[in-house]
C-alpha cells in the first residue's frame, strides 16, 4: 500500500476528482484519512498526475504554487458532477 500526502484538498468534490484521476492510471484501493491518500498503483506516477490537476505532494515546491491552488479549485468543481 503506498500513500501520498497532498495539498489543496477541500472537500467530497476534491477527493472524487483523486480517485476518477488515480483509477485511469491503474491505482486501486483508494482510500482518504485528511488529505493523506492510501491506495496500490505507482507512487510516483500517482504523484505527478495528481500535481498537474493541482493536488502536490504536501512540503514540495509545487505545493506553493498559485496556479496548481487555481487548478484544485477546477478539480474540484468537476469532482462535484
Amino acid at each position: 500500500m503506498e500513500e501520498i500526502t497532498v495539498v489543496n484538498v477541500k472537500c467530497g468534490g476534491c477527493q472524487n476528482t483523486i480517485t476518477k484521476t488515480l483509477e485511469k492510471i491503474g491505482c486501486k484501493n483508494i482510500s482518504f484519512s485528511g488529505m493523506t491518500i492510501h491506495f496500490e498503483g505507482d507512487r510516483e506516477r500517482a504523484k505527478k498526475v495528481l500535481e498537474k490537476k493541482g493536488y502536490p505532494e504536501s512540503g514540495s515546491k509545487a505545493a506553493q504554487s498559485l496556479l496548481l491552488k487555481t487548478k484544485s479549485y477546477v478539480s474540484c468543481m468537476q469532482g462535484k458532477f
